[in-house]
């Protein structure tokens, strides 16, 4: 493995106490029906409503690269991600969303990367065949669902290490999670920001695949694949 994973944390617990991590603003209400009245003026122009929404967005992502280049969680749960032999993503709600992308994304240059779906790949599946080699990379958003955090839980118990993508060291995911990436999601809209989400979800794929064992192998057959099946126009 490169040096990437070098600075990996301990399995075990997330390597900064939360009280150092990212620290969160004030977001606002949990839910969009009250973000609407709290955060969008009555009557306010379309140009005036995009204008807030950009500046709020810019300065979301301006966060977001600041924090991370000064601290390493997004390096450390890429090594985690990389050295696993099985790769498990996991998101519910809103936050599936999230999960289907990184899900696309990692699995161009890696083996052994499958979405907890519900159907092609389910929880109860997963949980019967824990692995101490195996990685489970969460997504969860305030409102947090329940189904992600019990999930989260019952992987960790069974041995196997848990990345968590949140958005607060208020989520339910801080305490199981082996490595824990905060993402500020302030947002001037009826729903908190994606925009950081995103950018960490390319940031954990480009580190990840830097790094893996075979990757390069794999994205060249994978290449030669699509054209040899003629599935891009």
């Amino acid at each position: 493995m490169s040096g990437i994973e070098s600075g990996a944390s301990p399995i075990g617990g997330p390597q900064d106490p939360p009280e150092e991590r990212t620290p969160q603003t004030h977001r606002g209400p949990d839910n969009p029906a009250a973000r609407f009245g709290a955060s969008m003026a009555p009557r306010a122009s379309a140009k005036t409503l995009q204008a807030r929404l950009i500046r709020k967005e810019r300065e979301n992502l301006e966060r977001v690269f600041a924090s991370f280049e000064t601290e390493e969680s997004v390096a450390r749960a890429a090594a985690l991600i990389a050295g696993a032999r099985r790769r498990f993503i996991v998101g519910h709600g809103r936050s599936a969303a999230f999960a289907h992308l990184l899900d696309l994304d990692l699995s161009h240059g890696l083996s052994q990367v499958s979405l907890i779906d519900g159907q092609s790949t389910r929880s109860i599946d997963v949980l019967t065949d824990v692995r101490g080699t195996d990685v489970l990379v969460a997504f969860s958003l305030r409102r947090y669902r329940r189904e992600t955090a019990e999930l989260v839980r019952a992987f960790a118990q069974r041995g196997g290490t848990v990345v968590a993508v949140t958005d607060s060291t208020e989520s339910p995911l801080v305490e199981p999670a082996s490595e824990l990436v905060i993402v500020p999601t302030d947002s001037a809209s009826v729903t908190d920001s994606a925009t950081g989400i995103a950018a960490v979800i390319h940031l954990l794929t480009a580190l990840t695949t830097a790094s893996a064992k075979g990757s390069r192998r794999r994205l060249t057959e994978r290449e030669s694949l699509i054209q040899e099946m003629g599935l891009y126009i």
